[in-house]
């Protein structure tokens, strides 16, 4: 039973890679490595493609997703706050059409009005926005820290390509070697035609090999150039791509890394504001029922009647407990009404709704809506609860797995020095040598692989937990000098 160990911080994985990606070696441009469109003309670095990776789609993307939340939140605190606004109006009464007196009327209104009460649909819209931006921030995050994980999966998909193809030339170049003798040995009769058919297949199998390895070298730049939205330029061989990074160690303790995924991941983020969404429904509904559409006002002025033309000077007041508005209204005319009596006018009005309606049904609806939202914050939880035990056995996996080609690489070594001390001896050829030294490359390149494997999984592990800071290698330059360093 392994004691867990805590891993190395994050900033400890990353910033040797990206370091080491910032000291590759410029070298020209792999045609098998280009992009299909126009291409720039420095080979791309881990540092160049994690700056980058602000222009990218996806990242774009989300920032514009937050900015609109941004809007919305501020919109919907703007029609809940305090609105005024100034009116005017003319009009042309003659009354009686024959015989009466043309009167010309100009006034000026003002209205000011605010939500006050605190179950005001204005003000519940507010909150309702805000917890659109909480929604937002939290997808932002996510988004970034995948582009982030892909990005330098994507440029270390794209150095185990370019080290595989330079393998698969020697392994050509190699059996090519291995099938010219053979055909000697034929020749010669010590060879039998099935043995020579065998250095044909291998021949024949390694040419394969190297033709998928380098469509493998397209596609990694092809892959990383969609990802990036811009055409790309990798280096040409592996060891221009910069060292590759430490492997991790043994992850923490699997329960704490499970509670702080749940605390902080996105989905769960997301559910918890969808369930605070359904609950305000549900009061809101709740209010409707238990509450009559009841409205106050007060009119202070120049009263006059109904059926009166004449503009008066009037200020007003009113308040709608349902929907939790209160307003004030001025009416001055610009023309003088003379002398006209004030006095006071107060109205109360009030709707009970007796048969029908759909309120019940709104309430009944509500509740099975904050079931809905409860029943999906569980399975969000249970989700990243499966997620980040997942993201923890692969991450044991791998590193399982890279001890155990270490393992292969030892005996590679061992038996590279045991063909060297044959080949001293007379009982090994060159080609013997060749082949011990194509194997110990071929056990160098698999613990590469599996390096490259174990670091991703303890990337996506940080990610399923939410301890990657998608902003650590994506901070651009000060002064951007080159294409691939633009902010």
């Amino acid at each position: 039973m392994r004691s867990p160990l805590r891993p190395a911080p994050l900033m400890l994985l990353l910033v040797p890679l990206a370091l080491g990606g910032a000291r590759a070696q410029t070298a020209p441009p792999s045609p098998a490595a280009a992009a299909p469109a126009q291409s720039v003309s420095a080979p791309l670095t881990l540092q160049g493609t994690l700056a980058r990776l602000r222009q990218s789609p996806g990242w774009q993307g989300a920032d514009l997703q937050y900015r609109a939340a941004e809007l919305a939140l501020q919109s919907a605190r703007a029609r809940a706050g305090l609105n005024v606004t100034v009116g005017a109006d003319a009009s042309a009464v003659k009354v009686p059409l024959s015989s009466g007196d043309l009167t010309l009327n100009t006034t000026v209104t003002a209205q000011v009005s605010a939500s006050v009460l605190p179950w005001s649909p204005a003000l519940e819209a507010v909150r309702s926005a805000e917890r659109g931006l909480s929604r937002a921030g939290a997808d932002r995050r996510a988004a970034r820290l995948t582009a982030t994980v892909n990005a330098v999966q994507s440029y270390l998909a794209a150095r185990n390509a370019a080290a595989s193809l330079a393998l698969a030339d020697a392994q050509v170049n190699l059996t090519a070697r291995q099938l010219e003798v053979a055909q000697s040995q034929r020749q010669s009769g010590v060879l039998t035609a099935e043995g020579l058919l065998v250095r044909q297949g291998a021949f024949d199998d390694a040419q394969a090999a190297q033709e998928q390895a380098r469509t493998n070298v397209d596609l990694a730049a092809r892959g990383l150039a969609n990802l990036l939205g811009q055409p790309v330029t990798l280096p040409a061989g592996a060891t221009a791509f910069g060292p590759l990074p430490a492997a991790p160690g043994q992850p923490a303790a699997l329960e704490a890394q499970i509670t702080r995924a749940l605390a902080t991941r996105p989905e769960v983020a997301r559910a918890q504001n969808d369930l605070a969404d359904a609950q305000a429904q549900l009061r809101a509904a709740q209010l409707d029922v238990r509450l009559p559409d009841l409205s106050a006002s007060a009119q202070y002025g120049q009263l006059t009647s109904s059926t009166s033309t004449i503009a008066t000077r009037t200020v007003g007041g009113s308040l709608d407990v349902k929907t939790g508005v209160l307003a004030g209204q001025v009416s001055f005319p610009l023309r003088d009404p003379g002398d006209l009596p004030t006095g006071l006018a107060l109205t109360l009005s009030a709707d009970l709704p007796v048969l029908g309606g759909t309120r019940r049904t709104a309430l009944t609806s509500a509740e099975v809506g904050v079931q809905q939202a409860t029943l999906a914050l569980d399975t969000a939880r249970q989700s990243v609860d499966l997620e980040v035990r997942q993201r923890y056995a692969d991450l044991r996996t791998a590193l399982d797995t890279l001890g155990s080609q270490r393992g292969a690489l030892t005996r590679a070594r061992a038996a590279l020095a045991t063909t060297l001390g044959r080949l001293t001896a007379g009982l090994a050829t060159a080609l013997d040598v060749e082949a011990a030294e194509l194997n110990l490359r071929q056990a160098e390149l698999n613990v590469d692989i599996a390096t490259v494997n174990a670091y991703l999984a303890s990337l996506r592990l940080s990610q399923a937990t939410t301890d990657l800071d998608p902003t650590l290698l994506t901070t651009p330059p000060s002064t951007p000098t080159a294409p691939e360093a633009r902010p």
